[in-house]
C-alpha cells in the first residue's frame, strides 16, 4: 500500500515536465511554437554558415552539429522558461496574495516572507505583508495605492518600536498596475534590488572622505534576533487574517506551479 501511495506522489519525468509547461503557456500564448522554433534552429543556422566558409572537416561538422543542437535546446527551454512565466504572473496579476506567493520563493536567497499577512482590510481585501533579508525588513502591499500607504505609515511606526536605537532599514513596494506600484512580474527584482547605506564614520579624515559610507548588512544573528522580535509585535498587536478570509491560500503558488507543472 505504501509503495503504491510512492508511486502515486512520484514527480512526472523531465520530459512530461516540459510537455505540460508548453501546453500550460500555448493556451495563453499562441506564439510560442515559432518563438521555440525560431531559438532552436538559429545555432545551427549559424554553425553550417560558418562550417560552409571555415571548409570544416567531417568530425568538425559532427561536434559542432551537436553543440547546435545543444545550444538550441538550452535556448528553447529558456524561451520556454521566460513565456511560461509571463503567463503565470499575468494570471496572478491582481488576485490577493499574489505578490507573497512569488517572494516565498525567495528563501533559498536568504529572503523570508511569511504566508501571513500583518495587516489587510476586510472590505477591500488590500493587505500588507512583512518580509526580511540582512539587507533590512520589507512591506509589500496589495491594492489601493493610498490605503496601502497609510497602512503602511502605521506598520513602520510599530517596527520602529522594536527596533529602536538601530539603523535597520525599512524598505516599501506597494504591488500592482497603478502609478507607484510595481507590477507583480517585477516584484523580484524590486525587492532585490532595495539596497540601503550607513557612514562609515572614520576618524581619519581622508578615510572618511575615500570611503564615507558602506551597505547595511545585518548578520546571520541580527537577522534572527530581528525576526524574533518582529514575531513577537505581530502576536502583540493582533493583527492577522479576519475570520472566513484567507487571501493566500488558493495563490499559493510555485513558480513550478505557474509553469503548469
Amino acid at each position: 500500500m505504501a509503495q503504491n501511495d510512492a508511486k502515486a506522489e512520484k514527480k512526472p519525468g523531465t520530459i512530461k515536465q516540459i510537455i505540460q509547461i508548453f501546453k500550460y503557456t500555448y493556451a495563453e500564448d499562441k506564439q510560442l511554437p515559432w518563438l521555440l522554433a525560431a531559438v532552436f534552429v538559429a545555432p545551427i543556422v549559424v554553425m553550417v554558415i560558418a562550417g560552409i566558409v571555415f571548409h570544416w572537416s567531417v568530425m568538425s561538422w559532427i561536434f559542432l552539429m551537436i553543440t547546435a543542437i545543444m545550444l538550441g535546446l538550452l535556448f528553447a527551454t529558456m524561451m520556454l522558461t521566460r513565456r511560461a512565466d509571463r503567463v503565470g504572473y499575468r494570471q496572478l496579476e491582481g488576485r490577493p496574495g499574489a505578490a507573497v506567493s512569488v517572494l516565498s520563493n525567495m528563501k533559498k536567497a536568504g529572503f523570508t516572507f511569511p504566508e501571513q499577512p500583518v495587516w489587510i482590510d476586510a472590505k477591500t481585501k488590500d493587505a500588507i505583508w512583512r518580509g526580511t533579508s540582512i539587507n533590512g525588513i520589507y512591506l509589500i502591499g496589495e491594492g489601493d495605492y493610498g490605503r496601502v500607504s497609510k497602512a503602511m505609515d502605521r506598520q513602520e511606526h510599530s517596527i520602529k518600536g522594536v527596533t529602536a536605537g538601530s539603523s535597520i532599514p525599512v524598505y516599501r513596494i506597494a504591488v500592482g498596475t497603478g502609478e507607484h506600484q510595481v507590477p507583480l512580474k517585477d516584484v523580484r527584482k524590486a525587492v532585490t534590488k532595495k539596497k540601503a547605506y550607513e557612514p562609515t564614520n572614520h576618524k581619519n579624515p581622508v578615510l572618511a572622505k575615500i570611503h564615507p559610507r558602506r551597505r547595511f548588512l545585518l548578520t546571520k544573528t541580527e537577522l534572527d534576533t530581528l525576526n524574533d522580535r518582529l514575531r513577537t509585535l505581530q502576536t502583540k498587536g493582533g493583527y492577522g487574517i479576519p475570520k472566513g478570509i484567507d487571501p493566500t491560500h488558493p495563490q499559493r503558488v510555485s513558480r513550478r506551479a505557474m509553469r503548469g507543472r
